[in-house]
C-alpha cells in the first residue's frame, strides 16, 4: 500500500510539472508562436487602458525580453519559492505560491483567490456531498428494479437533469422559491465558523440546484454500471455460496461499481474548486468562477493565469486522492 502511495505521489508531481508547462505556454509561448511581441504580452497584462510607460514598467518586471527557458525558470521559481516585483522606488516581495498582482486592484493574486476560496469550496462541498449520494443510490435502486416504474421514472428525470442548464434551474428556483412564494430567504454567503445553521441555510438553494445536474449523471452511470457487475461471474458465485442479497449488492457488486464513479467524482469536484462560473453568477455568490469572470472582462490576466493554476493543482490532487481510494476500494489496484 505504501509502494503504491509513492508511486501514485512521484506521478502527481510529474503532472504537476506538466501542468506549469502547458500553463506557461498558453499564457506566454504560444502568443509568441502567434506572432506577439514582448510589448503586446506587456499590454495584455497592464490591461486595456495600457499606457506606453506602463507596458515597457510591466516588460521589465515580467522580464519579457528574455529567452522562453528563463522565463520558465522565473515562473516556476514564483511558484515555489516566491518572487520581487521591482516598481521602481519601490520593491514588493510575493511570497510563494507567486501568481502575481492584479492589475485592476494591485492586489496579490493570491490573497484575492483565498478570499474568494471558502465561498466555491463551500458550493462544492455541499453539492458534491449531495450528488454523490443521492445519484448513487437512485442508481442503485434502478438498476434493482430496472423496468419498474421507479426505474423508468428516476431516469426521466436524470435526463430532464441532465438536460436542464444550470442557469435555467437556478433561476427557477429562485424565482419561485424565493421572490414568488417567499419560502426561503436570497443566498447570502455566510462562513462556516460564523454561523453553521445559516452557512447552510443559505447554500441550500445552489447545493440544489448544481446537485441536481450532477446528481442526474451519477444516477445514469450508476445503473449502467450496477447492470453490468450484476450479470458478473463473482456476483453469482456470491449468491450461489448462500451470501444475503445486501451483502451481495453492497459488499461486491457496488465496490465494483464505484470505480469509475470515483474517477469522475474526483475530476469534477477538483474543476468545481475553480469556480463554479453559471452557479454563482445565478445566485450572486462571490467565488472564484465570479472572480475569474472578472477578470477575463477587464483583461486582468494575472488573476486568470492564478486561478488557472490554482484550478489545475486541485484537479491533480483530487485525482491523487482517488487513486489511493481504488486501493480501498478495489484490492486488486493494489495487486497491480
Amino acid at each position: 500500500m505504501i509502494a503504491f502511495v509513492v508511486r501514485r505521489l512521484v506521478a502527481a508531481v510529474a503532472l504537476l510539472v506538466i501542468v506549469t508547462m502547458v500553463t506557461f505556454a498558453i499564457f506566454f509561448l504560444v502568443p509568441r508562436l502567434a506572432g506577439a511581441t514582448p510589448d503586446d504580452l506587456a499590454s495584455r497584462y497592464v490591461g486595456r487602458d495600457a499606457t506606453p510607460t506602463a507596458v515597457q514598467a510591466a516588460k521589465k518586471r515580467l522580464h519579457l525580453d528574455d529567452p522562453v527557458p528563463v522565463q520558465y525558470g522565473r515562473f516556476v521559481k514564483s511558484l515555489v519559492a516566491g518572487d520581487t516585483f521591482d516598481y521602481g522606488p519601490t520593491t514588493v516581495k510575493c511570497p510563494a505560491p507567486c501568481f502575481g498582482y492584479s492589475f485592476r486592484n494591485s492586489q496579490n493574486v493570491l490573497d484575492l483567490i483565498r478570499d474568494r476560496f471558502p465561498v466555491t469550496f463551500s458550493l462544492a462541498l455541499g453539492a458534491s456531498v449531495f450528488w454523490l449520494v443521492t445519484g448513487v443510490l437512485i442508481g442503485v435502486l434502478s438498476a434493482l428494479r430496472r423496468g419498474s416504474l421507479f426505474d423508468r421514472a428516476a431516469m426521466a428525470i436524470a435526463l430532464a437533469g441532465v438536460s436542464l442548464p444550470i442557469y435555467f434551474t437556478g433561476l427557477i428556483t429562485l424565482s419561485l422559491l424565493v421572490y414568488r412564494w417567499e419560502l426561503w430567504p436570497e443566498p447570502q454567503y455566510v462562513g462556516l465558523l460564523e454561523n453553521p445553521a445559516l452557512w447552510a441555510q443559505n447554500l441550500l438553494l445552489p447545493w440544489i440546484t448544481l446537485a441536481f445536474l450532477y446528481a442526474a449523471m451519477y444516477a445514469r452511470l450508476t445503473r449502467s454500471g450496477m447492470l453490468e457487475t450484476l450479470n458478473e461471474d463473482f456476483i453469482r458465485t456470491a449468491r450461489a455460496k448462500g451470501l444475503p442479497e445486501r451483502t451481495v449488492i453492497t459488499k461486491h457488486a457496488l465496490r465494483a461499481t464505484l470505480t469509475p464513479i470515483l474517477t469522475i467524482f474526483g475530476l469534477d469536484f477538483g474543476l468545481l474548486l475553480g469556480g463554479a462560473v453559471l452557479t454563482e453568477t445565478t445566485f450572486n455568490l462571490k467565488g472564484l468562477g465570479e472572480l475569474v469572470v472578472n477578470a477575463i472582462r477587464g483583461n486582468d490576466l494575472p488573476v486568470v493565469l492564478g486561478v488557472v493554476m490554482f484550478t489545475a493543482i486541485f484537479v491533480v490532487v483530487a485525482n491523487l486522492i482517488v487513486d489511493v481510494l481504488y486501493a480501498v476500494v478495489d484490492p486488486r489496484v493494489r495487486l497491480g
